[in-house]
């Protein structure tokens, strides 16, 4: 007895799930169009339950996220938490003298093991069993 042929069941699901995932992007901008809010792709692929990549290959539902996008207003910051360019640039110079410390530590803590090794070495007796006199 041959094998059964299941191709065609195969791409009945398949065309079902596809189906299915794109009636559901659909909803899902449809009801972001109900809302107020600012529709994103992220947003409306976890709303779908699909993938931003599989969101992207379907382009009539990327022109309806950016026709939305476009009617509805950008989020705006709040003044209150928006850091002034003063505080940017007293976190910035704290920054880089933090860096600035931590260079010069580096730089001391190279030196001081450097030294540390080079006493090491002469400490270690010159023989060739225990290759010390390679260093010297």
């Amino acid at each position: 007895m041959p094998p059964a042929d299941n191709a065609r069941f195969l791409v009945e699901a398949s065309k079902a799930r596809s189906r299915q995932a794109r009636e559901r992007a659909e909803e899902a901008i449809t009801t972001a169009a109900r809302r107020s809010e600012r529709p994103t792709v992220v947003g409306i692929a976890n709303a779908a339950g699909v993938s931003r990549s599989w969101l992207y290959t379907q382009t009539d539902l990327i022109t309806a996220i950016n026709q939305l996008q476009q009617r509805a207003p950008a989020p705006h910051r709040n003044p209150r938490h928006a850091a002034s360019d003063a505080s940017l640039h007293r976190r910035l110079e704290t920054a880089l003298e933090r860096n600035r410390q931590l260079r010069d530590q580096v730089t001391d803590l190279t030196r001081k093991l450097e030294t540390a090794h080079g006493e090491i070495l002469r400490t270690l007796p010159t023989t060739p069993l225990n290759g010390a006199a390679e260093h010297r």
